[in-house]
């Protein structure tokens, strides 16, 4: 239990009971005596919790005629970024059935947000979440997609390529949702082309629920074909691709993680060396092109080649 946990402990007790033995705030923070004494020493002078010894009833209890809370709470990231992206999200809801459950959880939030010393206006105003290329999602299909998925039935759609702009019409086996850099994804058996499929749900068209059982594809099986290779397009076929990226992008590259499965080290001369799975090098050549000079294709030579023909294509254009 960190300090902080056991502050507002400390504060839950001696609001809950009048008075409190020693021998049960060790016992309820699993702290000996010296770290307990420092804690009633660093609340009293740091925090001005009114804190008093009774010796009639031989505890701690809280003066009586004082009204008193602890400052709020802090946030790691995770927790910050998650409590403001949810705000963010029920923001973005229209009105309908659930907005009398919503407002609730709204009120919540914001109380956390906005608890002890910092306004929720504060912490909205000097903390942003910004989602960048996110992509416009149609509700409607959206909702029966997870229709689907959760009542195991199948789905019909029209789905449009982006690459080609061609519509296909499409019978799925949804499998799960998965939400990925900003944006969500159907992966999906797909009954057309007999294999697993990640949809982009921003590409679905007119979506129908059929009545017929989804097929049950196996975790270990959706991990193998959608999870082993590098970003949301992946497959059974994996290769790897090592890339040396200048020491200039070195110190930026080294504290991400591009796939669960990478390896890497440092060269001698600052470089950074990266090797990771992937199965499909679309999203990896776009993510190796924004580094520009600062990456290197070291292998495969046909990724290598993908990455020089996109280099020259683009110096075609501005010439």
């Amino acid at each position: 239990m960190n300090p902080t946990e056991r502050f507002y402990k400390i504060q839950r007790l001696l609001s809950e009971h009048r008075h409190v033995p020693v021998s049960r705030f060790l016992r309820e923070l699993e702290v000996s005596p010296a770290t307990f004494k420092r804690d009633i020493e660093y609340l009293r002078s740091r925090l001005d919790t009114p804190i008093v010894w009774d010796r009639e009833h031989n505890g701690y209890c809280l003066a009586s005629s004082a009204k008193h809370e602890l400052p709020g709470l802090w946030f790691n990231p995770s927790e910050i970024h998650a409590l403001l992206t949810m705000e963010q999200l029920l923001e973005g809801i229209d009105p309908g059935i659930l907005g009398p459950r919503l407002n609730p959880l709204r009120q919540r939030l914001r109380e956390l947000l906005g608890s002890g010393d910092h306004s929720v206006e504060e912490v909205r105003r000097r903390i942003k979440v910004l989602a960048m290329a996110r992509r416009p999602l149609a509700a409607e299909g959206f909702e029966l997609a997870a229709t689907a998925l959760l009542r195991r039935k199948r789905l019909f759609m029209r789905y449009r390529s982006r690459a080609s702009a061609e519509d296909t019409e499409r019978e799925v086996s949804p499998q799960r949702l998965v939400h990925y850099r900003e944006n969500w994804y159907l992966d999906a058996w797909c009954h057309l082309r007999g294999g697993l499929r990640s949809f982009s749900m921003d590409c679905v068209q007119d979506a129908q629920l059929r009545e017929g059982e989804a097929l049950e594809i196996p975790d270990a099986e959706l991990d193998e074909v959608l999870g082993n290779g590098y970003g949301i397009f992946s497959g059974r076929d994996v290769q790897w691709a090592k890339l040396r990226f200048a020491p200039t992008a070195a110190r930026w590259v080294a504290s991400e993680t591009w796939h669960p499965r990478q390896r890497s080290e440092f060269a001698g001369n600052g470089s950074y060396v990266l090797e990771v799975p992937y199965s499909d090098d679309r999203e990896l050549l776009q993510d190796i092109l924004k580094y520009g000079a600062d990456v290197e294709v070291l292998e495969p030579a046909s990724l290598r080649q993908r990455v020089q023909e996109a280099i020259f294509a683009a110096m075609r254009v501005y010439r």
